[in-house]
């Protein structure tokens, strides 16, 4: 989702560093405009953070010394702080930080972007705002959606062609998940239907992917590298998917998306961004806005009372209208 803002900053830039968690390294090397990528966790944002030493520190003070920049550009979620790392970019001599900060930075932060957290911003575009912000514009050729480098490899070994359905059940916390049995209903549905389904997922999911795929499904849990997942993704005529991160993997190759969304963050926000999406799950349900991992409401409400069949719809009706020569203008919808 920093894509298009990393985009802009490459634009203006000779040579873009990447300093990103485990987590997003993968995703890091795929991105248009990253000439390398630094690998370093952040133990206030890891969700298993490990502790903070001077050790730790020092990795990353030396790993940024070695990369000597120019200017650093901190890019946060917006519940995120930006001045634990504007510290230690300080320290390691980094002698130009901008970044979104509604606590006054003191002497560490150069670029002092303030935005009103009040409204729901997209991401990107709240990203790209501080690109801009910092001085980076993006060219005019470029509309400012996600994107992956291209070409991406051939998959046709594991989908066939083109114009399946990808349904990713798994989710990197529980209180976005959609039952497995609603899923492997699902996929049952849209076979019979006439749609060819893939099931994705990564190597501590193959027990989920095989239980959804059944006997009905393709199952590649555990069997795609990142980069071929974006290229299954890309072949897809739709993608069902929760709010977690193949969703916003499939926006970056351009495929349509249902998005099953918990509601622990503002849809807003963190929807599947510039694609054609059709939003199921209880916007207003009581976890709105909790940014929890765990459900806290008994019976998980917001997704349980979607239903398979409303999903098949949601699929059924975005391929139609997204089809060759179909109407342009595939509209959200929330319920």
């Amino acid at each position: 989702m920093a894509g298009p803002a990393i985009r802009a900053i490459a634009a203006g830039a000779r040579e873009v560093v990447l300093l990103t968690g485990p987590n997003g390294c993968a995703a890091a090397e795929l991105l248009p405009g990253v000439d390398r990528v630094l690998e370093w966790r952040a133990p206030w944002i890891d969700p298993e953070p490990r502790p903070l030493t001077r050790a730790h520190v020092e990795e990353l003070v030396s790993l940024v010394e070695a990369t000597g920049p120019e200017e650093a550009v901190i890019f946060t979620s917006f519940h995120q702080s930006s001045l634990p790392l504007a510290m230690l970019l300080r320290l390691a001599g980094v002698p130009r930080i901008a970044a979104i900060s509604e606590d006054y930075p003191g002497s560490l932060v150069d670029v002092r972007h303030i935005v009103d957290e009040n409204v729901d911003v997209p991401e990107a575009l709240r990203m790209l705002e501080l690109a801009r912000a910092a001085g980076f514009e993006l060219p005019a050729d470029d509309d400012g959606a996600l994107a992956v480098r291209r070409p991406l490899r051939s998959v046709d070994r594991f989908t066939g062609p083109p114009g399946y359905v990808v349904v990713h059940p798994g989710t990197s916390a529980s209180a976005r998940s959609w039952p497995a049995e609603s899923h492997a209903k699902t996929v049952r549905e849209l076979v019979l239907s006439g749609m060819r389904v893939v099931v994705t997922g990564g190597p501590d999911e193959q027990a989920l992917t095989a239980q959804v795929a059944g006997a009905y499904g393709c199952d590649l849990g555990g069997v795609t590298t990142f980069p071929e997942l974006a290229a299954v993704l890309a072949g897809a005529a739709a993608v069902v998917v929760a709010n977690t991160g193949p969703a916003h993997l499939a926006a970056a190759v351009g495929t349509p998306v249902v998005s099953l969304f918990a509601p622990v963050v503002p849809a807003a926000r963190w929807a599947p961004y510039r694609v054609p999406v059709v939003l199921l799950g209880d916007q207003h349900a009581t976890c709105r806005g909790t940014r929890a991992r765990v459900c806290p409401v008994p019976g998980h409400p917001c997704l349980s009372s979607v239903t398979g069949e409303e999903v098949v719809a949601a699929v059924l009706g975005l391929v139609a209208a997204t089809a060759p020569g179909a109407r342009d203008g595939v509209k959200e919808g929330a319920r």
